[in-house]
């Protein structure tokens, strides 16, 4: 008897405890309003006209300076992001050998001087003994000859001097030109080895892109066509010319090398930056793009995303894989279907599961 008892208590606590949990989901239902949205369906691109292809920025005119020379490096006399002119001392580097060398080539001259100038003496006193003749032939050849090699002694000489006051070039780095310095790979103590780059410098606001072009497509590129360059980074497009195209691509995997020069702009574009050049030529194998604007993205750190609608009317955030960007629209690679669609624009704040109203 006591064993039912039990199990209707057991049957009736469950019951109670069912409806306690019942009562409790429909207090938890969500009255908040739902935020109007606006939805916009995926563009779908199939005859883009661009030729897009990536490439860098960097200065056109730049230099990698380093010696021929091995010593301590004295002193360096600038810091990255100093403007310098043409001829500045940027480098010196320890020379005492060099000083030394000279030294002896400065007195090996004194020699070779003096030694010529009795030479030439001798040979115009033999000359015009000779012409009076009071010494024979022999003696006047044996005189030339001396002269002669007197001669070549000092002019040796001379070109040791000239070869030392070359080296001294290499001891004393200077700018080759007016630029800004961009890097500094060496400080004073530093011992600086024959072709180890010390100091990078380069022109400022003067830049060109270099970009990589496929076999299928060179044959289109031309010398002299404008093209628009994209820069991601500073999200800015700057026209550009093509200045130069390579007809090998011998060293380059397969993809042919080709020049634009930038226009002159205010824009804050710097050595380095990554961007993509649109050639204003038809696309040898075309294909569609998936292409959404920019201001219906959501970012997370180094993540992108855009909201979509659920079956149950609330908002869903889908992470994608962004491709290249064609002004104020850019490429899906993956993450949205061209069946789907997306919220343009919101006028709450979104977040995963929040209820939406289509306008």
């Amino acid at each position: 008897m006591k064993k039912y008892i039990y199990i209707i208590s057991f049957i009736a606590a469950s019951l109670f405890i069912t409806s306690c949990g019942s009562e409790d989901k429909k207090a938890e239902v969500d009255n908040t309003p739902a935020i109007k949205v606006t939805v916009s369906n995926i563009t779908e691109n199939s005859n883009n006209p661009f030729l897009s292809v990536s490439g860098k920025i960097q200065a056109s005119n730049s230099a990698d300076l380093s010696t021929r020379m091995m010593g301590f490096v004295t002193k360096v006399h600038v810091n990255v992001g100093d403007k310098v002119n043409k001829g500045q001392l940027l480098v010196s580097i320890n020379n005492s050998d060099l000083e030394a060398k000279k030294a002896q080539v400065n007195a090996g001259i004194a020699q070779a001087q003096t030694a010529f100038n009795n030479a030439e003496k001798n040979y115009k006193r033999y000359k015009n003994l000779f012409a009076s003749s009071s010494i024979s032939k022999k003696e006047m050849e044996d005189m030339t000859v001396n002269f002669e090699m007197a001669k070549a002694g000092l002019e040796t000489a001379k070109q040791m001097k000239n070869e030392i006051n070359a080296q001294f070039t290499y001891s004393n780095i200077t700018a080759p030109f007016s630029g800004v310095i961009t890097s500094k790979n060496i400080d004073n103590g530093d011992m600086a080895n024959p072709g180890m780059p010390l100091i990078s410098i380069e022109t400022p606001k003067d830049f060109e892109v270099i970009a990589m072009v496929p076999e299928s497509e060179i044959s289109k590129i031309k010398n002299g066509t404008e093209v628009n360059v994209l820069v991601k980074s500073i999200n800015k497009t700057i026209k550009g010319k093509v200045s130069e195209v390579s007809s090998s691509a011998k060293n380059t995997g397969g993809q042919f090398l080709v020049k634009i020069d930038l226009a002159k702009t205010n824009a804050s574009i710097l050595s380095g930056m990554f961007s993509t050049v649109q050639f204003p030529v038809e696309k040898s194998a075309s294909s569609s793009m998936v292409l959404i604007p920019t201001e219906a993205l959501v970012k997370n750190g180094q993540l992108s995303g855009v909201y979509t609608v659920s079956q149950s009317k609330t908002a869903l955030l889908r992470w994608l894989r962004l491709g290249r960007t064609y002004g104020n629209q850019v490429e899906v690679l993956s993450g949205l279907s061209t069946s789907e669609s997306y919220i343009l624009s919101a006028e709450g704040k979104l977040y995963n599961g929040a209820k939406i109203t289509i306008q």
